[in-house]
């Protein structure tokens, strides 16, 4: 490590820390990875099978579609089960699994690659072929993890809609995709409450009319619907002889489609975010890897939802190519009680835990006596990810959680990247609110409006300058919408969000610099909480924007004009509530409507959010010469 003093408040690690750490240097990793940067991925790559090598690490020949070990052949799935059971982690565990309800599973990677098998077969029966795509809705549990597994195993590209979303959301998602195969539950369990996905599901597929099969997983076993001839149980299906079969493993070009997810844009439609087998697994497996400093003894806990990329890359693929044991729970983290968390901890000897922000608010306002009720001893690394972390959380985290021992990660990156840009590695010395800098092999920066690089300290846009292994590959079905990330600026990819970097190289997230508010770690479009409200029989018009909030790191207010001859009142704002939780889904309710009679708007009319921000938060509107009226 570098003797140089750093500014600010700094936490450096302890030498028992270093010592463990598979990067004991990262000044040196850096170095040498931006001598050489297709020499370092192909490095990483080399840790991992592949059934025919690369021609070619990096093909930059048709920018900005790059693509990277072309000519390679593999098979994430291949890495993530069949290369373990070859070895003594056949009998390792690959998976724990918690139930809100305090039901438990486990499964060796023996066991996960057998179910893999076993619904490869049942999916492939029902006509299933490589390139395919298939939408899974469910919970956290482990079916989930299965059903992902399945779908990449013959070459199917999954399609993970979080079980969070509604009808609309999910009715829009499977028809963008043209998803032949739907995999549901037919509930989860939130909070001691059932969530009724099959009946969300059910809804949703008579708004789009691409679904041949319904494949129902029984998790809380209340009666559902099934429809005859479309609808079929799971594990009926996985007790038929088909099941049981050896399913071979489909080879798949590096290149090849492995799933698609759909994160929010500005413009209303969510984008479907396309990622690859072969770089993405590089990115994923080296990332979690340094990152967390993932060791044979280890039990790691990602607490986020597999719907959402962090749940794909650090819940489902990392660990699973890594040969880790992770830890999935299925609930919410302060049921029935705000020590859940740290019971679990306890119980399963968690060395890793990796979570959002929004959750280490939530558990630190109940105090420290929940957490010292438990033995937390076992953890060694803590994380952190979705949004920037407040040092004042930070700081608790620490102290409070990892008792001033476990260093934490803060990574910051997006569903369009695959794997974490900017992270730590435990041997580096950190700044409370800081991810400090990029992962080696990745060039990022902070730039003015014209594309320079503003001073320390100065605000900017972050950019990032080198194409890296897990990057989005396209917009499904929409390349021109994949070419605007690299518009602004020729050649550099635009991350959307804004940034400062200190005289030391930290960088520091301020936040989105789009219309996109961030509720808990989760991307919402504006665009998609009006257009919920203006479906509803009494709004003309409506306008969402995103405050700070202590817990949830910011909160959906909302203005909103009425029809004429509609009555304000309490009630209508509740029932507006509710609308937009059922078109979009819980995490999209507003926590505030405010009844308006007009919205500024710019001559071209598009509305300034910012004003409303503005006069929210009692600020300067600042310039106001695009103005209307």
């Amino acid at each position: 490590m570098s003797s140089k003093k750093l500014s600010g408040e700094v936490f450096y690690p302890s030498e028992e820390t270093i010592n463990k750490a598979h990067i004991k240097d990262w000044e040196a990793l850096d170095k040498q990875a931006k001598k050489d940067y297709p020499g370092f991925w192909e490095k990483m790559a080399e840790e991992l099978h592949w059934f025919h090598k690369w021609d070619k690490v990096i093909d930059d020949s048709n920018k900005p579609f790059y693509k990277w070990f072309t000519g390679a052949k593999t098979n994430i799935v291949y890495n993530c089960l069949d290369a373990h059971v070859k070895t003594f982690r056949r009998n390792k565990l690959a998976l724990i699994w918690e139930g809100e309800n305090g039901e438990s599973k486990t499964y060796s990677y023996f066991a996960l690659h057998r179910e893999t098998c076993k619904f490869s077969n049942i999916l492939k029966s029902l006509g299933v072929q490589k390139g395919d795509r298939v939408t899974i809705y469910m919970g956290r549990t482990p079916e989930i993890i299965i059903a992902m597994l399945a779908c990449a195993r013959i070459g199917a590209v999954h399609s993970v809609v979080y079980g969070g979303f509604s009808v609309e959301s999910l009715a829009e998602r499977i028809e963008d995709s043209n998803s032949k195969v739907l995999i549901v539950a037919d509930g989860a369990y939130q909070r001691g409450k059932i969530v009724e996905l099959k009946k969300i599901a059910d809804e949703a597929l008579q708004r789009c009319g691409t679904v041949e099969h319904v494949l129902v997983i029984k998790r809380t076993g209340q009666e559902v619907n099934m429809e005859q001839g479309r609808d079929m149980w799971y594990h009926e299906l996985m007790n038929l002889p088909i099941a049981t079969q050896n399913c071979a493993l489909e080879i798949v070009d590096a290149e090849d489609p492995l799933f698609i997810l759909y994160t929010s844009g500005t413009t209303g439609k969510p984008k479907a975010i396309l990622h690859t087998h072969g770089g993405y697994m590089v990115g994923t497996h080296t990332t979690l890897k340094y990152v967390f400093d993932i060791h044979e003894e280890d039990r790691y806990w990602c607490a986020a939802d597999p719907g959402w990329i962090t749940g794909h890359s650090y819940i489902v693929y990392g660990p699973l190519l890594n040969g880790t044991t992770s830890f999935l729970y299925e609930g919410a983290p302060n049921y029935p009680y705000p020590n859940r968390w740290w019971a679990m901890i306890e119980k399963y000897g968690i060395n890793i835990l990796y979570t959002a922000p929004t959750a280490i608010r939530g558990l630190m306002r109940f105090g420290e006596a929940w957490v010292n009720r438990h033995n937390l001893s076992s953890l060694r690394i803590l994380g952190s990810v979705g949004e920037p972390i407040n040092p004042e959380a930070w700081k608790w985290y620490n102290r409070v959680i990892g008792k001033d021992k476990c260093p934490i990660m803060d990574t910051w990156w997006q569903t369009e990247t695959g794997m974490f840009m900017i992270a730590p590695m435990p041997s580096v010395p950190l700044k409370p609110g800081s991810g400090t800098r990029p992962f080696p092999g990745i060039e990022m920066d902070v730039v003015d409006e014209k594309g320079k690089s503003v001073k320390p300290n100065e605000e900017g846009f972050l950019i990032i300058k080198t194409p890296w292994p897990a990057m989005i590959r396209n917009v499904w079905n929409d390349p021109e919408r994949y070419k605007q990330y690299w518009s602004k600026y020729p050649g550099v990819y635009m991350t959307g969000d804004s940034a400062r970097k200190d005289e030391d190289g930290y960088f520091w997230i301020i936040g989105r610099v789009d219309d996109v508010i961030k509720v808990s770690g989760y991307r919402l479009g504006t665009a998609e909480i009006e257009s919920a409200l203006v479906s509803h029989y009494s709004v003309a018009e409506a306008a969402a924007i995103g405050l700070p909030h202590e817990v949830k790191g910011n909160a959906i207010y909302t203005y909103v004009i009425l029809k004429s001859g509609i009555e304000k009142s309490p009630q209508l704002i509740e029932e507006l509530r509710q609308h937009v939780s059922h078109e979009v889904g819980p995490i999209a309710k507003p926590e505030h409507i405010e009844f308006v009679d007009s919205l500024p708007k710019t001559r071209s009319g598009k509305i300034m959010r910012r004003l409303l921000k503005a006069k929210a938060l009692g600020q300067d509107p600042g310039n106001i010469s695009t103005l209307e009226d």
